[in-house]
């Protein structure tokens, strides 16, 4: 009993140590993303800053209602259902490409990883250079005799900006798909290759099942980032853009520039409910793909 009371005692001194040295973290956390959130849902339930009476979802109900909330909604999820499966899949593609012996290989590599080095205030100028109506694609187009397209201005823009969102993105995707495939073992690879199993086979049976934790990543990351387009979009368009353009981020900066906080509130709030109602389906589908793996 008194071993058992000692080791009791050494047990509770490893989580006060452990606890010290997370009081900072947890405290950052606390304070800057806990805090603040808890301040969100409270202006989310209350009808004004002033009388701060408790209206419980009637800003919700009200939000649902609105015109411009509905467009940037519908808006920002079409462009992530686009830009998410392209980002995963296309840094696969390339992932699997560099991992072959193909020619000009570094440079290919480089050409996908200087996006990340390059700021995006100068890649939006590239982009306002190449796609204006007066750009360097119309006068390309113009070539061949067609009529000149205002880009940012059209019912291509979401186009647009999904390439732009590719290309700032691929490289780093790509990365993590490259030390995710240098991670699975070889010997499996070998085995199914005295067994003559197609490369179709390989990949899907195999790579893709070991790839799952990175897919995950890739994915979740993916999806934050089509969340946070707005930065490219805003240089790119300003405070009102093009309807197809108008993203949820857009409609939040608005409504705190005319200090609608209720509604920018339960806007914030729905957007967090769906990112973490999304992102438990991901662990919970990469859970159940890669289970026998892990096994």
């Amino acid at each position: 009993m008194k071993r058992r009371g000692i080791h009791l005692s050494e047990q509770k001194k490893d989580f006060l140590r452990s606890l010290c040295f997370l009081s900072p973290s947890l405290l950052g956390v606390g304070l800057f993303f806990i805090l603040p959130f808890g301040v969100v849902v409270y202006y989310a339930l209350i009808d004004g800053v002033g009388s701060r009476r408790f209206v419980f979802l009637q800003n919700f109900v009200k939000l649902f209602h609105n015109s411009a909330f509905l467009m940037a909604a519908k808006n920002t999820l079409s462009f992530s259902v686009m830009a998410v499966p392209l980002a995963v899949v296309l840094s696969i593609v390339l992932a699997l490409m560099l991992e072959c012996r193909i020619p000009l290989k570094s440079q290919f590599r480089t050409f996908f990883l200087s996006p990340m080095m390059v700021p995006v205030a100068s890649v939006v100028l590239i982009w306002q250079v190449l796609f204006n109506y007066n750009g360097t694609i119309n006068e390309f187009l113009a070539l061949f005799g067609a009529d000149k397209i205002d880009w940012l201005q059209s019912e291509y823009c979401q186009v647009v900006v999904l390439i732009l969102f590719l290309w700032k993105n691929l490289g780093y995707n790509m990365i993590l798909f490259m030390a995710g495939l240098s991670n699975i073992p070889k010997e499996l690879l070998e085995v199914a290759d005295v067994e003559g199993a197609s490369e179709r086979y390989k990949f899907f049976a195999i790579k893709l099942r070991y790839l799952s934790p990175t897919v995950l990543f890739v994915t979740i990351l993916s999806l934050i980032n089509s969340f946070k387009v707005f930065r490219e979009v805003y240089l790119l368009t300003g405070d009102y853009p093009f309807e197809k353009l108008y993203m949820l981020q857009h409609f939040m900066n608005n409504t705190f520039r005319n200090l609608d906080y209720q509604k920018l509130s339960a806007a914030a709030v729905i957007m967090a409910i769906v990112m973490v109602a999304l992102i438990a389906l991901l662990f919970k589908a990469e859970d159940w793909f890669g289970k026998d793996v892990e096994g």
